[in-house]
């Protein structure tokens, strides 16, 4: 589902030069949900945003669902991006002035979706917002928003999701809630990234990596639900 190989991301910042991403090789195949972990500054963001068809390597190779983003022109990627990928963020990015279905709808907009409105009706009541669903993102507490924007990024049913810190604002409940949403999307067959410091993510991967100076390194494979 996700192939990265030796891909390389360089910025010069104060002068010098940062390899956010150094050399990094990683596959994620349908059915896996991999953890990143690092320190803050370590090429976790650039890497998600390279995996997400949103900022072109130096060099190297990204594959998406089979097909290379960075070969294709600004629409087409825009389109691989709105029908394979799903995003996740620790800032929930909801439109303020959109209620809680409006804000889930917003992501078939780009393909049109047939039967996009019974899809957000169907996620929205699986993660417990029905009763919130004409409510405006001010109104929910911070875990209502967290699910209102995974329920968003599942409307299309891509095949990859990619998380950065989704868990990071909330509280250990509500973070074990959204959690094993992401690990119920793995179990049907989608591919997850997610990058985090949340443990809690340890017993629901299927492999953990660890990201220093740009650098991957392989964790033993993770004690996962994923396979029970």
């Amino acid at each position: 589902m996700l192939v990265l190989e030796n891909a390389t991301k360089t910025y010069i910042k104060d002068g010098k030069e940062v390899r956010a991403l150094d050399g990094v090789s990683l596959a994620v195949p349908a059915g896996e949900f991999v953890v990143a972990r690092g320190p803050s500054g370590c090429g976790k963001s650039t890497l998600l945003l390279t995996a997400g068809a949103l900022l072109r390597p130096d060099s190297g190779r990204v594959s998406v669902d089979g097909q290379d983003p960075y070969a294709m022109g600004p629409e087409a990627r825009a389109m691989l991006r709105a029908r394979v990928i799903g995003f996740v963020f620790q800032q929930f990015h909801l439109a303020p002035y959109l209620t809680v279905r409006e804000n889930v709808l917003a992501a078939s907009l780009a393909l049109r979706l047939p039967g996009a409105e019974t899809r957000a009706d169907e996620l929205i009541e699986r993660f417990q917002l029905a009763d919130r669903a004409n409510h405006l993102p001010a109104e929910l507490s911070t875990g209502q928003k967290q699910r209102a924007a995974l329920a968003r990024a599942l409307l299309n049913r891509p095949k990859l999701l990619l998380a950065d810190e989704p868990t990071g604002n909330l509280d250990p409940g509500n973070a074990s809630v959204v959690l094993e949403h992401i690990a119920d999307f793995v179990r049907e067959g989608g591919a997850a990234l997610m990058v985090t410091h949340d443990a809690q993510a340890d017993h629901l991967a299927t492999r953990i990596v660890a990201i220093d100076r740009g650098r991957l390194q392989e964790h033993a494979a993770a004690p996962s639900r994923q396979t029970e």
